[in-house]
């Protein structure tokens, strides 16, 4: 990260989202609501997993990684979002923004490892239920866990290798709102061709590699119990839904971004708000509006933190 010493570029300028007034104005409520509503439900998830007996199973444990991971992703770039969004100068070093694609990238690779397990666990669940607990141990949720962020470090820092070190020398323009490794390529003062293509390739890859491999588990697991009974098959798809669901939220807007060949710079913007804001407070509603378990759960935690607060 010590590219700076390298370039005549010290600093980037965000042209930011937009320059109306009123635009901003809406941007700003509505992204600050989001962003304390997904902090405040994420936290309420972890609490209620950690905090409650009853919620002592590997489905809750890849939950609460899953939380904490939304609260990481939903503060890498919204907070200096809503902050520049009434700036004239949206400015940002070249180490933070090194450190801002460093962690998307990480927090992002590791999302994705943690759907797939989580598509596992609900495959033993539904398919081989005698044996899930033997199955999903609590080692090997920590082996999940554990290759989750193993794997997230090593696919970011891969990606920054071939680019911490490039050359810039003016302009220092990025006409978005956060620092992602295709705009910061396409400033560098030397021929990137190459360089873009791999690593569009690396993440586009990555990113329809896991949604197909998630895609194609859910269709065996329909299938799977399809053959036993459509009772069975009811209260699967009822399970499976929210999982669908989140994984078309998290994995939509990356594929676009990442293999559509020229996308609008306007497309781009609202897909990252949508990614960076809105999936990350719409992920604890998808996941607890038809949990029973995790919606009790979450009110005794509300109602201990009430007690707490008036006892103090």
């Amino acid at each position: 990260m010590d590219g700076a010493n390298h370039s005549v570029v010290s600093q980037f300028v965000f042209l930011g989202l937009s320059n109306s007034w009123e635009i901003q104005l809406v941007l700003f409520v509505f992204s600050s609501m989001l962003y304390v509503a997904s902090m405040t439900g994420n936290s309420l998830i972890i609490l209620a997993v950690t905090s409650d007996p009853h919620l002592l199973s590997p489905m809750y444990f890849l939950l609460a990684n899953l939380s904490f991971i939304d609260l990481g992703f939903s503060s890498v770039t919204t907070p200096k979002m809503i902050y520049d969004l009434f700036r004239k100068q949206k400015i940002i070093s070249f180490s933070g923004c090194i450190a801002q694609i460093f962690f998307i990238h990480v927090i992002g690779a590791v999302e994705m490892v943690l759907l797939i397990a989580m598509a596992f666990d609900r495959y033993v669940a539904v398919c081989n239920p005698l044996h899930y607990l033997t199955i999903m141990s609590p080692r090997m949720c920590i082996f999940f866990s554990g290759s989750a962020w193993m794997i997230g470090h090593i696919h970011s820092v891969v990606q920054l290798a071939f680019v911490v070190n490039l050359p810039f020398c003016g302009p220092n323009v990025l006409d978005s709102f956060y620092c992602d490794l295709p705009g910061l390529i396409r400033l560098a003062c030397t021929d990137t061709y190459q360089l873009e293509l791999m690593v569009t390739a690396n993440s586009g890859f990555i990113s329809v590699g896991s949604f197909f491999i998630l895609i194609i588990s859910y269709i065996v697991i329909i299938l799977a119990v399809q053959k036993h009974s459509s009772a069975g098959l009811s209260k699967a798809l009822s399970t499976l839904s929210a999982h669908i669901t989140v994984v078309v939220l998290s994995f939509g807007p990356l594929m676009f971004l990442y293999t559509w060949p020229s996308p609008s710079t306007h497309l781009d913007k609202f897909l990252a708000i949508f990614d960076a804001v809105l999936t990350p407070f719409l992920n604890p509603i998808i996941y607890t509006f038809r949990n029973q378990e995790m919606k009790v759960a979450m009110r005794s935690v509300c109602r201990q933190l009430v007690r707490y607060r008036k006892m103090s």
